[in-house]
């Protein structure tokens, strides 16, 4: 069944346009990757979804256009994005981040709950449970930006370069929580340069080039595609 769809997605900052008709669908319960060099237009693709960025075209979300909708809307919806760069508060404990993701939430036993779920997850946050997020390492940082997302109980999550500029051990840590996620029911939209990674794990995967896309199939195929191999994966 399919919970996202971007039908000719077009968007632009200013005049100048990043994307020029992007068509893609994630269905439920599926990792999909989208792969591309620096500038293509990856975390493009995800603002527009996220309604951060002006765009033309239709964004399906479980069946309803939500192309024009506000981003607390979207993010009221069911749409859970984790930015390039983390962008946690860097001076609030891991407690208080996490509580800032469970904003809307009223019910403080609620959210309780849904910080230990964090914490299944993310073992290590609950031993920094009272440490500034900016005094963290890159890793565990990333793991709060992760877990801050979850915290709405979101139906799809939109992960943008999950694993940049962290060291080779922490992001083969960071892919097996996504893919933890994922066996536990979460539907993921993965930005990745790492495109070994992202192949490896994910079910389908779509390339972007220059705002366009030029390449989709099942991950393992891409994975042995020799043009993907060439440009990514070298």
């Amino acid at each position: 069944m399919s919970m996202l769809q971007l039908q000719n997605v077009q968007a632009y900052y200013g005049a100048i346009q990043a994307l020029k008709g992007i068509t893609m669908t994630v269905n439920q319960g599926e990792i999909v990757t989208l792969i591309g060099s620096n500038g293509a237009g990856k975390s493009t693709t995800l603002k527009s979804i996220c309604g951060q960025v002006q765009t033309k075209g239709e964004i399906l979300f479980e069946g309803k256009n939500i192309s024009s909708w506000q981003p607390h809307l979207i993010a009221a919806a069911g749409i859970a994005h984790v930015p390039e760069g983390r962008r946690i508060f860097p001076r609030l404990t891991v407690k208080e981040n996490l509580e800032m993701g469970a904003f809307s939430i009223k019910d403080k036993k609620l959210i309780k709950e849904r910080i230990e779920q964090a914490f299944a997850y993310f073992p290590r946050l609950k031993e920094r449970y009272h440490q500034a997020g900016g005094t963290m390492s890159g890793g565990e940082q990333q793991m709060l930006a992760i877990a801050r997302a979850l915290m709405m109980k979101p139906e799809i999550l939109l992960l943008d370069e999950p694993s940049m500029g962290l060291a080779p051990v922490l992001v083969d840590q960071i892919f097996e929580i996504i893919e933890e996620l994922n066996q536990a029911g979460m539907t993921i939209l993965l930005v990745e340069q790492n495109a070994y990674h992202a192949l490896k794990i994910a079910h389908r995967g779509y390339v972007i080039q220059t705002g366009e896309i030029i390449m989709q199939d099942e991950a393992s195929v891409l994975l042995s595609n020799d043009q993907v191999q060439e440009a990514y994966l070298a």
